[in-house]
């Protein structure tokens, strides 16, 4: 280990991402869609005019803003963008979450929530997941430096209602709720509608799951005026040009295509349903989805062995290599091929 790293750096445990192989598998193990992006995103990148880049790009990312915040039926002025979620949840914070009180989040989260409290110097307060590995949004309290989880969850897949959240906001309100919708397009209920009334929610989202984008990096935040120009002064003091005028450009392009934003994410969702059958007929236990991804054990089989045997077989799923979860599996909601050939492995593995 470095002498020459901080005490920080020397104490950290870094975020472990899902495996990104080089040999040639079915790759369900990072929950990227399956589906290719927007045609007019191949438009973009085959005419965006190649001079642009060597000018800076906008640093208030006015355009992407404005197209963020007509999807989502907000003023441009509550958006903010950055290179992709986690970017945008390490500046939320940086900027909201550095008190003298522990930050409150579930027990099993986005695993990214621990490494910035620890990057960050936050002390966090971890709260169980209810009988039915459900975040339990009554066990939130006032007494915290704000909330952090997921909604859906990862990786349990279950998403609050709107309505529940709103009852945790009307408990909670002298803190920042931060509620992240990466996996929201897949089944679950936005809560963006309420920022307007709450000024102390902050919604994070990205484009790498619903909109196919995560080889681009681009997320964002969607909250009150107050919140939005936290997270710039944070921003700006760090860096000011964060979104480049070509993922700009791509990120708007995804925006405008309803059409096929809602066929892809029909896809998922109905292959997950499908998915979710044929794996309970092997004997899998499978928690309810909202997501584009599954969290399932076997009874009679070790987790660790399915996924050895998967991979041996050219198919990547995750293994959390921890005691809340070794017994588990997430898979990933691929193409019908894709989940054909994962249950086939499973029938010879659970055979």
């Amino acid at each position: 280990m470095s002498q020459l790293w901080s005490p920080t750096v020397r104490e950290l445990t870094p975020y472990v991402p899902g495996e990104q192989p080089r040999e040639r598998l079915i790759k369900l193990n990072t929950n990227e869609n399956p589906y290719p992006p927007a045609p007019g995103v191949e438009a973009v990148l085959r005419e965006f005019p190649a001079d642009h880049l060597r000018l800076y790009p906008d640093p208030e990312s006015r355009a992407l803003r404005q197209a963020l915040a007509c999807e989502h039926g907000v003023e441009p002025g509550q958006v903010f963008v950055g290179n992709g979620s986690d970017e945008v949840l390490a500046l939320a914070f940086q900027a909201f979450f550095c008190h003298d009180r522990p930050l409150e989040m579930p027990a099993i989260t986005y695993s990214f929530y621990p490494v910035y409290c620890q990057l960050f110097g936050i002390e966090r307060r971890t709260l169980p997941l209810d009988d039915q590995w459900r975040v339990d949004l009554a066990a939130f309290t006032m007494n915290s430096a704000g909330a952090i989880f997921a909604n859906p969850n990862a990786p349990t897949a279950h998403g609050h209602s709107r309505e529940a959240v709103s009852a945790l906001l009307k408990r909670v309100t002298e803190r920042v709720i931060l509620v992240d919708e990466a996996y929201v397009d897949f089944g679950g209920e936005s809560v963006v509608p309420l920022v307007t009334s709450y000024p102390n929610l902050l919604v994070t989202g990205t484009f790498s799951k619903s909109r196919s984008l995560a080889g681009l990096r681009l997320g964002y935040a969607i909250g009150s005026r107050e919140l939005i120009e936290g997270l710039e002064r944070v921003k700006d003091s760090f860096n000011s040009y964060p979104i480049d005028s070509l993922a700009s450009a791509i990120g708007i392009a995804a925006l405008k295509d309803r059409e096929h934003f809602d066929a892809c994410r029909g896809k998922v969702i109905t292959t997950r349903e499908r998915t979710t059958k044929r794996l309970k007929e092997l004997g899998f236990e499978t928690l309810p989805s909202q997501a584009n991804f599954v969290l399932v054990e076997h009874p009679a089989f070790d987790a660790t062995q399915l996924f050895v045997g998967l991979r041996e077989r050219g198919i990547l799923v995750r293994h959390f290599n921890t005691d809340a979860l070794r017994n588990f599996l997430r898979i990933s909601i691929g193409t019908d091929d894709e989940m054909d050939s994962l249950i086939e492995a499973l029938q010879t593995l659970c055979g």
